[in-house]
């Protein structure tokens, strides 16, 4: 069916051809919106969305809709006299259809591409004719969208040739979504997101394109190009450091290596009968893709980052032709400087002195300006004094409480003891609401949601305070004691921390803190109160220093007044030299041997600032089926060697990183000044290492083994396995055991358990069980039939007197409450095995 009337007159026989014969749906809804298809009039009347929503209501069908979206693709396909053409323009129509949602067939959605791509060759309205085609398309599976693969690759042609689409944010995500469509051809997929838009971005398609276009590394390269706000989120870095690997931290410095070497190119543009030309340094897509490197390079811990990111900054700060008042990409120097900032030390100095001589864009010079003042202001600190002394606060008052007026109400966040931060509102009368009340919601939804983002701070951070104040336990740092007062209990966030732990005076008596009237002082567990002079030097109290009756004391003290550490301090495990250590000089075996899930292995000791683990098989750069992990403290230096079983060689993956490992020895190394070189090249003999040192790196391999040994698996079977599960007590189990001796009078099920030398044993009413204090796994008597359960985590009543990692304890102790009434255990995978 054709027509010399409205749209299908003005239709090409080519696009007529498109359309096919119109069905009566079609047809009745292309003649009620020709009618409608007037020259708009003066403002301000209705939109023409707005004036066909009226016209024909809001209950149309699936069909109806659909041929409404084809008419609004094909007008939108015709060309138009803007100049003489007062008619209305589709594009909101075209919105109204894709937030609608129809079920396309193949067909049509082949006709909406093939009507896109027209208008686009005329620079019409950007992105208006994709709305609906593209809209549809991110509906469908991977497969169905091969098939309109070929149009989509037009576009992108038509855009990237034509400066007005260029640059534009659909151009950037068409480009992704065929990167997503390219992965047998990683050089198209770094094409694709790279833009090929300057010099540089064809540099590294070219020469890097292989590489980065990797399944391996192009997640992290679509992550790059993310990279479009001031300065990277939490979220954004976290994610980064999912997807980085060892190749990637290798191309990262690479590519940037070059950029110092590039320089902008002047192009000539024809337009018609218009020309102009444009020198270009980088292009938008090209600086995003760096930035997102840089962003990085924040989660490299490498001595060549500090110096590259100062020659990329200088290079993108200095001005066209390398000199000026402008800076080549600004965005790109922000970046950088950021980054540098964020590293502080007086590492950054000079690369930061560099750019003062060279760079003169007045806002460069501003921030570098701030960030020399903030190092040079931090003059004689170490990194952990410079921690202590910038710990965000978040805007809390002493009281951990921030309050603000928002209308008639008051918008309140708070920090309670216990660490748990929240937000609630008062309402005029003064009584707190959990939900925020509407009127906050719509007057003042800016300062809600910093509140709300605060929150989300807050409780990213305290995690972070948690593990540095336990770094400064574990490295036996000094401070006076009004530092202490000022940076960890006076703090509103650190202090949630500090004002649980155990202070001790240098070589004098240990208290909990306790706030008076004047401040502080501390209390120790027989009522005592020390008042400590402002200059007076403090550490934090470690059982490693001190006497067996004293650590109990401070044990039975800490479930006496109920108070649960952020960590464990008066628990720690404490890790003395055996006799075989003695024996063996420099070298430790006490958790060699054991085989681990490498990829938790290393998250764990990375968190417990373990570096340097990289195996895998890959190249020599990137990994090897050898390593060590290395933790440096002051002073010293502990190694923990590590290797790939050999069957991996068959098991994993080239190119991947390992599945599993092999634990060695552990050993130790002098770091300070006053050695000499031949001592600091050998490791030291055990009995050299200072006992915090020894304690504090045993404790890591302990805490290693026991989130990722595979002696973990329930499943498991074989000696090790056994021995694993079964056998004698590590040193963090022996702790458990200890506070399970202080909590077991204090449970309900007292009178059923008791404690052997490795077992809990529990007397329920159909079976006696035992649960090994090390791995948590239960025997059955009399047989010691092996249980397997899979509890919750302990009721919240029941008082653990510290937060511990791998929350092992909580399990323990709900295993034995749940054994304790075996008779109501109605869970048949449960009831088989026990009956059984």
């Amino acid at each position: 069916m054709t027509s010399d009337m409205g749209l299908l007159g003005e239709l090409s026989a080519e696009q007529l051809g498109w359309l096919g014969d119109l069905d009566r749906t079609r047809a009745d809804m292309f003649a009620r919106l020709d009618e409608l298809y007037v020259p708009e009039q003066c403002w301000p009347a209705p939109t023409f969305a707005e004036t066909v929503t009226a016209a024909l209501g809001p209950d149309l069908s699936d069909a109806q809709w659909r041929a409404l979206g084809v008419w609004a693709q094909l007008r939108m396909s015709v060309s138009r006299d803007h100049e003489h053409d007062h008619r209305p323009n589709p594009a909101l129509l075209a919105l109204r259809v894709a937030e609608r949602e129809p079920a396309w067939t193949g067909d049509e959605i082949d006709l909406l591409w093939r009507a896109a791509v027209e208008p686009l060759q005329h620079r019409y309205s950007y992105q208006a004719p994709l709305t609906i085609p593209w809209a549809v398309t991110g509906k469908l599976t991977h497969e169905e969208q091969r098939r309109h693969l070929p149009r989509m690759r037009r576009i992108q042609e038509i855009m990237t040739g034509a400066p007005w689409h260029s640059s534009s944010s659909f151009k950037r995500d068409l480009d992704v979504f065929l990167a997503g469509h390219a992965e047998n051809d990683p050089v198209a997929v770094t094409t694709c997101l790279a833009g090929g838009g300057d010099g540089f971005a064809v540099l590294v398609a070219t020469e890097y394109g292989s590489r980065l276009g990797d399944p391996r590394t192009s997640p992290l390269m679509r992550h790059w190009m993310t990279a479009t706000s001031a300065r990277p989120s939490p979220a954004w870095l976290r994610q980064a450091a999912v997807l980085l690997t060892p190749e990637a931290a290798v191309l990262i410095r690479e590519v940037l290596d070059r950029l110092p070497a590039h320089r902008e190119t002047t192009n000539r543009h024809r337009n018609g009968d218009h020309t102009w030309t444009t020198t270009t340094y980088l292009h938008e897509r090209t600086a995003t893709l760096l930035r997102g490197m840089v962003w990085t390079c924040e989660l490299i811990d490498e001595p060549w980052t500090v110096p590259l990111l100062g020659e990329v900054a200088l290079a993108a700060g200095i001005g066209i032709g390398g000199s000026g008042p402008n800076s080549r990409c600004e965005m790109l120097v922000n970046a950088a400087l950021l980054v540098l900032a964020g590293r502080g030390g007086l590492e950054v100095v000079a690369p930061l002195a560099r750019m003062q001589a060279k760079v003169r864009k007045k806002s460069i010079l501003a921030r570098v300006a701030r960030t020399l003042d903030a190092v040079a202001a931090q003059a004689g600190l170490n990194r952990e004094q410079l921690l202590d002394r910038t710990a965000p606060a978040f805007g809390l008052g002493p009281d951990g409480v921030r309050e603000e007026k928002a209308g008639e109400h008051v918008i309140r966040l708070a920090l309670d003891e216990a660490g748990t931060p929240q937000l609630t509102f008062l309402n005029p009368a003064g009584k707190p609401v959990r939900s925020a009340p509407k009127a906050v919601k719509e007057s003042h939804g800016g300062l809600l949601t910093e509140f709300r983002n605060t929150l989300k701070e807050i409780r990213k951070t305290l995690p972070s305070e948690r593990f540095r104040v336990e770094r400064a336990l574990a490295e036996d740092r000094l401070w006076r004691w009004n530092q202490v007062e000022e940076f960890f209990l006076d703090h509103p966030v650190t202090g949630v921390h500090g004002r649980r732990l155990i202070w001790q005076i240098l070589q004098g008596p240990a208290g909990i803190p306790v706030r008076t009237a004047d401040g502080w002082e501390l209390t120790d567990p027989i009522g005592r109160r020390i008042q400590p002079r402002a200059d007076t030097p403090m550490r934090l109290w470690h059982p490693i220093r001190e006497p067996v009756e004293e650590v109990r004391g401070w044990r039975d003290h800490l479930l006496e007044i109920g108070l649960r550490q952020p960590f464990k301090q008066a628990f720690r495990e404490v890790y003395l030299l055996t006799p075989a250590e003695e024996r063996s000089g420099t070298l430790s075996n006490r958790f060699a041997g054991h085989r681990l899930r490498y990829g938790q292995a290393k998250a764990l000791l990375s968190e417990r600032g373990w570096t340097g683990l990289s195996l895998g098989h890959w190249d020599a750069v990137g990994g090897s089926e050898q390593g060590e992990a290395v933790k440096e403290v002051p002073g010293w230096q502990a190694r923990w060697d590590m290797q790939l079983p050999w069957e991996s060689w068959e098991t994993d993956r080239y190119g991947d990183p390992a599945a599993f490992c092999l634990s060695g020895p552990i050993r130790f190394y002098r770091t300070d000044e006053e050695s000499s070189q031949e001592e600091l090249r050998r490791p030291a003999p055990l009995t050299e290492v200072p006992s915090p040192v020894l304690s504090e790196a045993m404790r890591d391999a302990d805490l290693a083994v026991g989130v990722s040994s595979v002696g973990l698996d329930p499943q498991g079977q074989g000696d090790y396995w056994h021995s694993y599960n079964f056998g004698d007590l590590t040193e963090t189990a022996e702790i458990r055991r200890d506070a399970l001796t202080r909590l077991l009078p204090r449970l309900r099920i007292a009178g059923r358990a008791e404690l052997t030398d490795r077992f809990l044993r529990v007397r329920g009413d159909l079976r006696t069980y035992r649960i090994h204090l090390g791995s948590g796994n239960i025997l059955m008597e009399p047989n010691d039939a092996y249980l397997c359960i899979v509890p919750d985590v302990a009721p919240d009543q029941v008082f653990l007197p510290f937060e511990e990692e791998g929350g092992m304890l909580s399990v323990i102790i709900s295993k034995a409450l749940l054994l304790a009434d075996d008779a109501a255990i109605t869970d048949p995978s449960i009831t088989r095995q026990i009956k059984g």
